[in-house]
């Protein structure tokens, strides 16, 4: 059972600093792997060099195609797997992202993009065994010193945006967008002003269903369903629309007079939490309006976390980490007292 005094209780607030300093330093991390990677020989990527595609493995490798999709001048893959696909070769450009010091397959990717003769990008830890063995004349080593996925991804990102593969990145602004949540989330603040804690409390006796319309929002969506999980040891749903209609639907109804001290059972209901980031997609506009009206035809409780300024980085950062904040306070709220 979810317990919301621990939410305002400063000793038992202690017990989640580790991850609640971790989340409040994401904005830190992206200055120090910005400030440490040397983008400079990207540059003829520009006109000169100009990819046939873009193939992208590793963690957030899905988040890089999401943000170059509806941009990027020539096919981007990500791929799952550490064998590169067969087509790749010297017209093509690889991009490999891993926060381990020591990963045979990732070195073999690595050296497989060399042999075939592909330009490559390798975001991994600074002097590592990775960083030693991708070393050469065609590969661009973005040293991390973090070993935040999120943050490498970025910068990858704004490498991208400088030589016309992306958008925009504007990495102080997604850094200042970063601390903005930190400090609106920061436990010193209160339920009645912490979106985080109110989040926590607004899913704590239920299942959490999380919804995001546009490719973005959806991505941070099935980021922040893993972390309910992880949090709570209950299922968490992140999905299309037409997957979360039928669970909407057998949703349980509430029964305000019930006492779940009796049948904790009777108060696990389902919340629909919607990430809303802005998109002025038709499509996606209409499926959030219905989602929302069959929500409430099935007393489904719905909490919307927004975010409207920025660019596409800095809105899924803003609404992943707060998400993430929430995921913090659910498990704290749902840790058992001794």
């Amino acid at each position: 059972m979810f317990d919301d005094s621990r939410l305002e209780d400063p000793d038992a607030l202690a017990g989640i600093d580790a991850p609640l300093r971790h989340l409040a330093q994401a904005g830190a991390r992206l200055r120090i792997e910005a400030g440490q990677a040397d983008l400079s020989t990207l540059g003829d990527l520009g006109d000169r060099y100009r990819p046939r595609a873009v193939i992208a493995s590793g963690p957030e490798a899905r988040l890089i195609r999401a943000v170059l999709e509806p941009s990027c001048p020539v096919p981007f893959v990500a791929w799952p797997m550490h064998a590169l696909p067969a087509w790749v070769g010297p017209l093509d450009l690889v991009i490999v992202l891993t926060d381990k010091t020591y990963d045979p397959d990732v070195s073999g990717t690595i050296a497989e993009a060399v042999r075939r003769g592909a330009r490559v990008i390798v975001a991994c830890p600074e002097g590592s065994p990775v960083a030693e063995q991708a070393e050469g004349p065609s590969t661009t080593i973005i040293p991390l010193r973090t070993g935040d996925p999120l943050a490498a991804a970025i910068v990858v990102l704004d490498g991208l945006s400088r030589v016309g593969l992306g958008p925009e990145v504007h990495i102080e602004r997604v850094a200042e967008a970063m601390d903005a949540v930190a400090e609106s989330c920061s436990p010193h603040q209160t339920l009645a002003t912490n979106p985080a804690k109110d989040l926590a409390l607004t899913i704590g006796d239920d299942l959490p269903l999380v919804w995001g319309g546009s490719v973005l929002a959806a991505r941070a969506s099935r980021r922040i369903a893993e972390a309910f999980r992880e949090a709570s040891g209950l299922p968490a749903l992140a999905a299309d629309a037409g997957d979360l209609v039928p669970v909407i639907e057998a949703a349980r109804s509430r029964n305000p007079f019930a006492d779940p001290f009796d049948d904790p059972d009777d108060g696990l209901c389902t919340s629909l939490i919607v990430l809303d980031d802005d998109s002025d997609d038709t499509v996606v506009l209409r499926t959030r309006s219905q989602l929302l009206a069959l929500a409430e035809r099935h007393d489904v409780r719905v909490r919307t976390i927004r975010h409207d300024a920025g660019n596409d980085v800095e809105r899924y950062s803003v609404l992943l980490l707060r998400g993430l904040f929430g995921a913090a306070y659910l498990s704290l709220g749902l840790t058992p007292t001794s």
